[in-house]
């Protein structure tokens, strides 16, 4: 292409292109151009670089559908802190999102992961912004949520990288609830409905108002071809629970509101990474031990996972998706 000066054969010859090669394939012994009859010489030249014109045609096309094939994805990391890959000894990059994206790269290797999960996260302040404490956790002040979220939330977040990215987005994973029955008292100290006598049903409700409108939305943005996966949550109290039977109701609360959360992802046909399962919360003896091998809890009294136990719940949406 580049011997073609620039008065105008190199336009003319490819606005002729079709017709030349169309009129060789079809006859290439006698084709001659109509337009201006040459030489048996020049035809045998012109049948030459047809040939090769029509060589470049069908290589260059296998090409760009290879690069369309290779373009880049995106998996959508949203939710709280296990979304965020919080250890309490600074470790960020070890979560079950890093882990779960490094098996899926496997298969598809231009799969990036964007992370928007943050600490704290409640389904109220991931629709709705930052909290008041006293009344439910969020993950910060509102100038946290500006310098975290631009767009406000983390949801109107995930929206916008959604509609940003159509027909890019290879999957979406949300763990949430979990927060939504923790708050802070006058002094400060964190507390919660699963060890009060009013128990969980006014947080339970809430929480599974907001949830179904959290995945209302994001669903609205992705498309209905894009996988959405949900999780239940690990028995944290487990060694307590089994430690102090008397204090077993912990555990009951909580299984309930895994199973509202399972029932709500069901209802919004999201699929569930069976967390709960994993760390066998319905037998408590066995969670009570996967709690003290799989989280912190019972070295330093942290909820979160360490990089085991992340790697139990990645294996676990892995599962959700197979």
């Amino acid at each position: 292409m580049h011997y073609f000066d620039e008065s105008g054969h190199f336009a003319f010859l490819e606005s002729r292109y079709d017709v030349y090669v169309q009129a060789a394939l079809i006859c290439p012994d006698s084709f001659v151009d109509p337009v201006h009859p040459v030489s048996k010489g020049v035809v045998l030249m012109k049948r030459v670089v047809l040939a090769i014109l029509v060589m470049i045609a069908f290589v260059a096309v296998p090409s760009a559908t290879a690069g369309a094939a290779t373009s880049t994805t995106y998996y959508l990391s949203l939710g709280d802190s296990l979304a965020a890959s919080f250890q309490p000894n600074g470790d960020l990059a070890h979560g079950y999102a890093e882990q779960l994206h490094g098996a899926l790269a496997e298969d598809d290797p231009k799969l990036e992961l964007k992370k928007l999960g943050c600490g704290g996260e409640s389904t109220v302040s991931m629709r709705f912004g930052s909290q008041v404490p006293t009344v439910v956790l969020s993950c910060g002040a509102p100038r946290d949520y500006k310098e975290l979220f631009p767009k406000g939330t983390q949801l109107a977040e995930a929206v916008s990288f959604l509609e940003a990215h159509k027909e890019k987005v290879a999957l979406v994973t949300i763990d949430l609830g979990a927060n939504d029955v923790y708050r802070l008292d006058s002094d400060g100290s964190v507390v919660s409905c699963l060890f009060e006598a009013a128990g969980c049903d006014a947080e339970g409700a809430r929480l599974a108002r907001n949830l179904a409108a959290i995945l209302a939305e994001l669903r609205a943005a992705a498309g209905p071809e894009v996988p959405i996966v949900g999780m239940t949550y690990y028995s944290v109290y487990a060694p307590i629970c089994v430690s102090a039977p008397w204090l077993a109701f912990i555990c009951s609360r909580g299984d309930a509101l895994n199973a509202l959360i399972a029932d709500t992802y069901a209802a919004a046909g999201v699929p569930v990474a069976d967390v709960a399962g994993a760390f066998e919360n319905d037998v408590l003896p066995n969670a009570a031990v996967n709690v003290c091998a799989w989280t912190w809890f019972c070295t330093i009294g942290d909820v979160h996972p360490n990089t085991a136990g992340y790697h139990v719940i990645a294996r676990a949406f892995l599962g959700a998706l197979s």
